[in-house]
């Protein structure tokens, strides 16, 4: 329900008063017969306004009981009780929710509105207080007594006094407010009465609910005139304060400038408050943090300027806020704040080791860095980049760097960047301004010298907002970076101290002259004789410890790790790895979750039901090839892979098809094979007019994939010549290296990632490029031992060795490879059993 009267009134919650509701509706109060007020009233709960009497004012009644109290009133004598809420948020207010004393009013008229609301007239009439509740359906019913008010016989000098005090204070309120007291006046002169001249008067101010109902309650004459005048006194205070801030704000205001006025009326407020000294406590502050703050010589006169700038400003301008925000920045950076190195080679070396398996030549380096900061501390920071493919630990790397320097870490992603101001941070002239994410991370890290990791810097985009590998030219240059200056700060920040730790999948997308500023460490994968140990002494303890298992829970061997390696993870990194042990953990911690008792051994013959059915077959590569098929290998951004290449031949007039989604290096190593087989021809047993009647289609399975790169020449050579000669090509060999017109082999790259890539396949032989021997250094001796290495310098040395013409040491060599397959087959046949039986126990 609201109200047609003051909006400014306001509730404030009292505590609650008992209200029995009577069985005996009939008992009458005192001193009622006198007005003809019956006992029993329908009752009214009204908001934030208290009705006194005489008073004639207009209520929107809404509320579904508030209604039913209206009607209930008008069927019978046209009263009701007025009864004032304590606390207005209650929506369906109960007996405890009202106040005791209210006043008797008669609804002299009632309109329906369009809404179904109800507007009602009603005059106040007389006080009464609730004797007690005596229903609250449909609405509220209660049996009220009148309250008999005391009347003067005469009024005395004080009465007289008093009234004419109050009339005086009235009037100066109406002046006050710039409000015409004529006809007020004339109303409140006419009225010679002090209890009525009160009512009339509390009718209209402007005071709290408490406060207007401490008068309601009030049954003397002078004393309810005696709070009036209190209140009056109140309002009078107000209105000259109101007055006087305008006054004060009108002086200094400009005639075309509303807003400000409005701030000089705000400091007028806060002056009267005796706020001002929060200002000159603010900026003290601020004067002290930029002494404490050790700003360099070069930063500190723009700190003092700045804050000189801000004292003479107003406090609530917006410029003065971006001020006291520059000033925060300035004096929160640690200019001279760094972390202690730990240069304990051997404590940082068994922290390397324990957090990370492998990855020597990173190792080897952090140490190094390490050994030169001990023997010269002023040396500046290193930017290395580690490049490899997903889940290989790059991230990770950079935690385990920092802990083994002692230094705070901080991680920014750099993937989808294409915002320069991102790098440097944008000017202050801008709303919203702020540093970039470089300052923000020394912020973070509260040291000069953290290391700072740069993730994903090959996933760096540009538009039309700039380029921020730009940007980055002079973050990751240790002959520029001791003076890097971020357009927000507009001061030099010197990063030299700070190690940067960038990764990336790939080179090919970093700019060059931001890759000459990196050291490259290549980190290309594991073998699985690897991923077999960082399983065992990472992952399983972290899986289980995450599904809830104990680690006496678990039994898996060596051997079951390597088949779940090869028969479902193939991959660089490790990530598919560790997702299939911890579900290898959840199937566990069900059976145990269910009231099974362990530990659980899980064997071999049980990974089909943990995991599924094995997504890699190993009898894969045992398939014969048919003729016109080799198998290549290639490097991505994730690992290696092979490339199965087809080619045919058909009726034709000699055209060169290629399909596959091949890119243009490879398609011209596949012009380059052709024009090769075409001149070796005779030589290779091809009909030379062959090509004139026939046409030649060079296909790349998974067409929807991009292909290219400069390695395929060999492969395509090979199948080319299979193709034309009907020749099959051993389906154990696999190979890489690109191709010249004169027959050589030449070099590629990553070759590691080709080498796990055939191991994975189960390839048994591999051909390089010799000058790619050196890169034989970076495969670990166990995965040499399963695969042979053939090193070839020019292509005709390919094909005796792809199609299987073996010499007699070769036909050994196989032959001693077969009989340790044989005994492998028979160990794990015997593995098997034993696990059968001790299943079966």
């Amino acid at each position: 329900m609201t109200i047609e009267n003051d909006p400014i009134l306001t509730v404030l919650p009292e505590e609650p008063v008992e209200h029995p509701v009577s069985e005996d509706p009939s008992a009458p109060g005192p001193d009622q017969a006198k007005l003809d007020i019956p006992a029993i009233l329908p009752v009214l709960p009204v908001r934030d306004i208290v009705v006194f009497n005489y008073m004639i004012l207009p209520l929107f009644v809404g509320r579904e009981k508030s209604v039913a109290a209206v009607d209930a009133a008008l069927n019978s004598n046209r009263y009701i009780l007025i009864l004032t809420q304590k606390d207005e948020k209650v929506d369906e207010p109960g007996p405890d929710d009202l106040y005791v004393t209210g006043t008797v009013g008669m609804i002299m008229r009632m309109l329906k509105m369009p809404d179904g609301r109800l507007k009602v007239l009603v005059q106040g009439l007389t006080r009464a207080r609730v004797r007690r509740f005596i229903k609250t359906e449909p609405h509220l019913e209660a049996v009220a007594e009148v309250l008999e008010e005391t009347e003067l016989k005469e009024v005395g000098v004080g009465e007289e006094a008093m009234m004419r005090a109050a009339r005086e204070q009235s009037e100066k309120i109406l002046s006050l407010r710039g409000i015409s007291a004529t006809d007020i006046m004339s109303v409140l002169n006419s009225v010679n009465e002090p209890g009525r001249l009160a009512d009339l008067i509390a009718s209209n101010l402007r005071m709290k609910v408490e406060e207007a109902q401490k008068i309601l309650e009030t049954l003397g004459p002078v004393e309810r005139l005696e709070l009036v005048n209190t209140q009056l006194n109140k309002e009078v205070e107000v209105a000259s304060m109101q007055a006087k801030i305008q006054s004060m704000a009108k002086e200094g205001m400009d005639k075309a400038q509303k807003d400000f006025f409005l701030r000089e009326q705000m400091k007028a407020i806060r002056k009267e408050l005796g706020e001002g000294q929060e200002e000159t406590e603010e900026l003290e502050e601020l004067r002290q943090a930029i002494e404490k703050a050790g700003l360099p010589k070069d930063v500190r006169p723009e700190a003092d300027k700045q804050l000189k700038r801000l004292s003479s400003m107003h406090p609530d301008s917006s410029e003065a806020s971006v001020i006291r925000t520059y000033l925060d920045w300035l004096t929160e950076l640690p200019w001279k704040k760094m972390s202690k190195d730990r240069l304990d080679i051997k404590q940082a070396h068994s922290i390397l080791q324990e957090d990370h398996y492998g990855l020597e030549k990173v190792k080897e380096r952090i140490l190094e860095y390490l050994s030169v900061r001990k023997l010269n501390p002023k040396m500046k920071g290193p930017i290395l980049c580690f490049v490899g493919p997903p889940g290989v630990g790059k991230t990770s790397l950079g935690r385990s760097i920092a802990r083994s320097l002692g230094r705070k870490f901080v991680r920014m992603s750099l993937g989808g960047m294409r915002d320069e101001a991102e790098i440097r941070g944008h000017r202050r002239t801008y709303i919203g301004a702020m540093p970039g994410r470089i300052i923000q991370s020394i912020k973070s890290a509260g040291t000069k010298n953290p290391v700072i990791m740069m993730d994903e810097i090959d996933k760096v985009g540009a538009d039309y907002r700039g380029d921020p590998t730009s940007a980055l030219l002079e973050v990751l240059d240790p002959e520029q970076n001791f003076s890097f200056q971020d357009h927000y700060l507009g001061v030099p920040f010197d990063l030299s101290k700070v190690m940067f730790v960038c990764t990336a999948n790939m080179l090919d997308t970093i700019p060059g002259p931001l890759l000459d500023r990196m050291e490259v460490i290549r980190i290309p994968g594991y073998t699985e004789q690897e991923k077999v140990k960082i399983a065992r002494k990472y992952l399983l303890p972290r899986q289980i410890k995450e599904n809830g298992l104990k680690k006496t829970d678990l039994e898996m061997t060596d051997q079951v790790l390597g088949k779940t390696i090869r028969e479902y993870t193939r991959e660089a990194g490790l990530r598919n790895l560790e997702r299939e042990v911890g579900s290898i953990c959840r199937k566990l911690a069900r059976k145990k979750a269910e009231g099974e008792k362990g530990p659980f051994k899980v064997t071999a013959k049980m990974l089909p039901k943990l995991l599924g059915i094995p997504t890699y077959q190993e009898e894969e590569t045992e398939r014969e090839l048919p003729p016109g098929v080799a198998v290549g290998l290639a490097w991505t951004p994730v690992g290696g892979v092979i490339l199965h290449i087809e080619v045919t031949t058909m009726p034709g007039k000699g055209a060169l098809i290629m399909t596959g989604k091949l890119g243009d290096v490879m398609k011209e190593s596949a012009q380059a094979a052709m024009s090769y087989a075409r001149s070796k021809s005779e030589k290779l047993g091809i009909d030379p007019t062959f090509l004139e009647k026939h046409d030649v289609h060079i296909h790349i399975p998974a067409g929807a994939t991009p292909k290219d790169g400069p390695s395929a020449g060999v492969t395509l050579v090979t199948a080319l010549i299979s193709a034309l000669t009907n020749t099959p090509i051993c389906n154990d060999i696999a190979m890489t290296g690109e191709i010249s017109l004169r027959g050589r082999v030449l070099p590629v790259g990553g070759i590691k990632e080709k080498i796990l890539a055939a191991v994975s396949a189960g390839m048994k032989r591999v051909l390089i490029p010799s000058r790619n021997e050196k890169d034989l250094a970076d495969i670990p001796s166990d995965l040499r031992g399963k695969i042979k290495v053939q090193l070839i310098d020019q292509i005709d040395e390919v094909w005796p060795l792809a199609c299987g013409v073996k010499t007699e040491a070769q036909k050994a060599e196989d032959e001693k490879a077969k009989k340790a397959a044989e005994k492998r087959a028979e160990d794990e046949k015997a593995e098997e059993k034993a696990e059968e039986k001790a299943d079966k126990k």
